[in-house]
């Protein structure tokens, strides 16, 4: 009979655990909250620069852009050149990067701005699950990694509330200012707070696989987002063309370079690769659903930027509920358990959506979305990124974390882009619809109707425009607007019933589940 020592039992943990791990979340939290802080002032970024339904997604995705085109190359480069290196590096960047945005002077500006934010987040923020991975080991890892899950998807949700009180008093400008302070602290902690590492120089880093995946990750998602645009079908398929043809590069780099920046054998596992797909569809659908839901409240319930921007705070407080509870489900029951019970939740609250997001919708209809959406992904969160980090070398916690940030911030740039994208077919289809059955349907220009279907803001500075037909317009735009909603949740809720059969059929049961772990973790062992 064999005896398990203290140490394996609780695992272990660096010393100041908690000082490294507050570090940690403050680091995350910066590009948490950028991840989010635009969608409130979307509806007052419209109307200041004239931006059409697909630069206003642009807009919002481009930090999730930004993150998820670099976070699985950047991940390596920790690996290789020490991790708190590239924490202070990427806060750094992050200051100016929000200087610019908050300034910028038009859609352009702005939007790369965005996306150099997301770069910057790129360097910092997979390199906080990494730190976790490296430094704590058992069930104390898992404790640390639900404390980051939960607070930072906190943190997260209170960067729609700060962004909406700040639009009470300033303009938009000023929702990209608002991380420069936790910026600045959150450098500050990393420098003094996060232990120094070397990196490891026998390291390799596939620089070229890492700049194919960025080619391949930024086409894809830009796609997506102009797939909607009947006169931009070229530039669809162009980029659509660099996607494929990348994939297929880096697949084939992958497995035939000595030392891969993405392991397909450690990914063909399926404690990783299920638990990819299914963070990928459980992030992206949280942060899919807070883009819409922002724009509805504003558009079509006529919500303050403050109360649209509060209406995220049952999601963060069911979060952090849930989560920490979470590593303990994982414990008792596995992490398929714990992953279907989330997506359970989520589906639900996606449907409820569909059904009761509506103009004549309640607040509790809001809230009770929000709760079950955010009670989903506390229990989804900790699995997907447990079972990740379980599952691979310590000595490739980069490739690991990495592929954590990029389930959440490839899904959330590829189901935002994708969510965005129905949402506005179907607010154009919906809008040329109504015009083409009106009895003054002839009296409707080509250009009017161009600015009417534009986006949901080009419909109110043209009600402004003409103020005796401003009830019909903004009716209209209303209707149109709802209708692409309710098709874009139930979108989301399909592709949460894909993800979860994934689950359901693929990922290992509790036993086989902690079979596998004890192999892996015997493997980095030796």
């Amino acid at each position: 009979m064999t005896s398990t020592t203290p140490e394996v039992e609780t695992g272990t943990a660096p010393k100041n655990a908690r000082a490294i791990l507050v570090a940690l979340i403050l680091v995350a939290g910066v590009a948490n909250i950028n991840l989010a802080v635009a969608n409130v002032a979307l509806p007052d970024i419209g109307k200041a620069l004239d931006a059409s339904s697909t630069q206003l997604n642009l807009i919002a995705v481009g930090y999730s852009l930004g993150l998820a085109a670099s976070v699985l190359y950047f991940g390596a480069l920790g690996d290789r050149h020490g991790r708190k290196r590239m924490l202070v590096f990427g806060m750094s960047l992050s200051i100016p990067a929000s200087l610019v945005a908050g300034f910028a002077p038009s859609v352009e500006v702005l939007f790369g701005a965005r996306l150099v934010g997301g770069i910057a987040a790129g360097l910092a923020f997979p390199t906080t699950l990494a730190v976790i991975t490296a430094l704590w080991s058992g069930p104390r890892r898992t404790r640390a990694i639900a404390a980051w899950s939960a607070f930072g998807g906190a943190i997260s949700a209170l960067g729609p509330v700060l962004s909406g009180g700040l639009l009470e008093v300033f303009s938009w400008h000023s929702v990209f200012l608002v991380t420069l302070p936790l910026a600045v602290i959150a450098l500050v902690a990393a420098w003094r707070l996060v232990p120094t590492d070397t990196g490891d120089e026998a390291a390799v880093v596939d620089n070229l696989g890492g700049i194919v995946s960025i080619v391949m990750v930024g086409s894809l998602v830009l796609a997506i987002n102009f797939a909607p645009n009947s006169d931009q079908r070229l530039q669809v398929y162009i980029l659509a063309a660099i996607a494929l043809v990348a994939g297929a590069g880096f697949v084939w780099r992958q497995l035939t370079v000595r030392v891969p920046l993405f392991d397909l054998r450690i990914a063909a596992r399926r404690t990783f690769w299920v638990a990819a797909v299914g963070g990928l569809i459980v992030f992206g659908t949280l942060m899919g659903a807070m883009f819409i839901g922002q724009q509805y409240m504003q558009n079509v319930l006529g919500y303050s930027t403050l109360a649209a921007g509060a209406t995220i705070l049952p999601a963060a407080a069911a979060m952090v509920v849930v989560a920490p509870r979470s590593a303990k489900l994982v414990q008792s029951m596995g992490s398929r358990f714990t992953l279907l019970s989330g997506y359970a939740f989520i589906v639900v609250g996606l449907v409820l959506a569909m059904l009761t997001w509506d103009e004549h919708a309640h607040f509790w209809h809001v809230g009770l979305v929000y709760v079950l959406v955010g009670v989903g992904v506390g229990l989804a969160g900790t699995p997907a990124s447990q079972s990740l980090t379980g599952s691979v070398p310590v000595q490739r916690a980069g490739m690991a974390s990495s592929m954590s940030d990029l389930q959440r911030d490839l899904g959330g740039a590829i189901l935002q882009s994708t969510l965005g994208a129905i949402l506005t077919a179907g607010y154009a289809n919906q809008l040329r619809d109504s015009i083409a059955g009106s009895p003054q349907a002839a009296q409707v220009s080509e250009q009017t109707e161009a600015a009417l279907t534009k986006s949901f803001s080009s419909a109110e500075v043209l009600a402004e425009r003409y103020p005796q037909y401003a009830d019909d317009i903004i009716g209209a735009a209303r209707d149109a607007f709802v209708h692409g909603d309710k098709v874009a949740y139930g979108a989301a809720a399909c592709i949460v019933v894909v993800g979860a059969t994934v689950v359901f059929f693929f990922y290992p049961k509790h036993d086989a589940e902690r079979a596998a772990m004890a192999e892996y973790a015997a493997q980095r062992s030796l």
